[in-house]
Order: structure tokens, then C-alpha cells, then sequence
């Protein structure tokens, strides 16, 4: 799966689980351009990125994250190896 495969799948769950239409992601994105990011939506988040890639990430993984660009990067490596 390429960049922009992955980055119109994270556009699609961000719009879900922040239930906003209008929200538009870009790799630099992150918790402090979106007010409904907390630690909650932070977990609703990470677990459809799971279900909609079908991967799973490690603990470590998650915390890692600090942007669009950095989640996109590391799926690329999960669908790679799962494909």
C-alpha cells in the first residue's frame, strides 16, 4: 500500500471518529490541531486505524506517534510486512 493510499484511509477514519466532515489531515497534523483529540479520542483513534488496516500496533508504536506523517510512515511498514 502506498503513501496515498494510506493517507485517504487515515482521512476517512479521522473524519469518523472526530465525526467531522470538514476535518482535513496533513502529515504535520496532530494532537494540537484538533481540539477533540484527548487522550479518549486518542484510543478511539488508534484502535479504527487497527480495524480499518487490519494490523496491530505495539504499545511502543503508539506512544511513538506524533503525527499524520509518522502514522503513515509506520503503516507503511505494517502493510508491507502483512501483505
Amino acid at each position: 500500500m502506498n503513501k496515498n493510499n494510506i493517507k485517504e484511509k487515515l482521512q476517512s477514519v479521522f473524519v469518523d471518529v472526530f465525526d467531522d466532515e470538514d476535518l482535513t489531515i496533513s502529515n504535520s497534523t496532530n494532537s494540537d490541531d484538533i481540539e477533540e483529540w484527548d487522550s479518549l479520542n486518542h484510543i478511539a483513534l488508534v484502535l479504527s486505524i487497527e480495524k480499518c488496516f487490519n494490523i496491530r500496533f505495539m504499545t511502543g508504536e503508539v506512544q511513538s506517534l506524533n503525527d499524520v506523517g509518522e502514522m503513515i510512515k509506520l503503516l507503511e511498514e505494517k502493510t508491507s510486512i502483512n501483505s
